[in-house]
């Protein structure tokens, strides 16, 4: 049985399992709890022998818009509190790179910070005409995340990538779509006729086939994944302390305020 949280849905349906991030009141952002509970179900799905897809989409209108910035845990230490939170982010990435299943990012609407990042590790990325992919990490006084330092110039090239990364540049649907980072545009409407239709015929590939080809396919990249998440996860724990991100979070709870005037 797979167990979810609130802000992450978990379903399986025959062959397929279905995650679903939920928390449309804060555009599908996701919590530390959100973290735990995707790098849990991925874990558990790769040792599932009935399970051969994975389908990792949004509730609503978004997505994801990234990692919850209005968190406010109570933070006694905080050297503590981001040694804490990177390993669980990386726990999480580990858990997706590892798993062995056909891995479906359909992104359904707009896709920021760790939304992009996501789909950047899935196998095959569908998106919507409305979505679009957005990683605002140099915004935030921040780093990028999920190994987007090392996969974002292998799939877009370098000018692309450092347009995202380095300047926080959208990327529209048309746009990823001609460099390669989506493989399929759909109509909103399409989702159910179209899409889903595909997702399960996928679902009934030979599943070792699929498992060794997978392995295959990824074999040169793993390491300088790995290597990448870890560069990564040591400069976000500077990052994190450092006065950039702090007066990022200052404005970003300003204009927050703002808007419920």
């Amino acid at each position: 049985m797979y167990e979810g949280c609130a802000e992450v849905l978990v379903e399986k349906q025959d062959k397929i399992l279905i995650i679903k991030f939920n928390n449309p009141r804060k555009k599908n952002s996701l919590n530390q709890n959100a973290y735990s509970a995707i790098g849990r179900i991925f874990r558990q799905a790769a040792n599932d022998e009935t399970l051969t897809t994975i389908v990792v989409t949004g509730t609503g209108d978004y997505f994801s818009s990234g990692n919850d910035l209005s968190q406010s845990p109570d933070i006694t230490d905080v050297d503590e509190h981001v040694t804490k939170t990177t390993k669980n982010l990386a726990d999480m990435l580990s858990a997706v790179i590892d798993c062995p299943k056909i891995i479906i990012a359909l992104v359904n609407g707009p896709s920021i910070g760790i939304g992009a990042t996501l789909t950047g590790l899935c196998d095959i990325a569908w998106c919507t005409e409305n979505a679009y992919f957005l990683t605002p990490f140099t915004k935030l006084g921040i780093v990028p995340e999920a190994a987007s330092s090392y996969l974002f110039p292998h799939l877009l090239g370098r000018s692309k990538a450092s347009e995202m990364l380095l300047c926080s540049e959208k990327m529209s649907a048309s746009e990823a779509y001609h460099f390669g980072f989506v493989s399929k545009i759909f109509k909103s409407e399409e989702l159910d006729s179209i899409a889903w239709p595909k997702i399960r015929q996928f679902s009934e590939l030979p599943p070792e086939s699929v498992r060794v080809s997978k392995q295959l396919l990824r074999i040169n990249e793993v390491d300088s994944t790995y290597k990448a998440i870890r560069n990564e996860c040591n400069e976000l724990k500077k990052r994190f302390t450092s006065e950039e991100f702090m007066n990022a979070i200052i404005q970003f709870a300003t204009r927050k305020r703002s808007s419920k005037l």
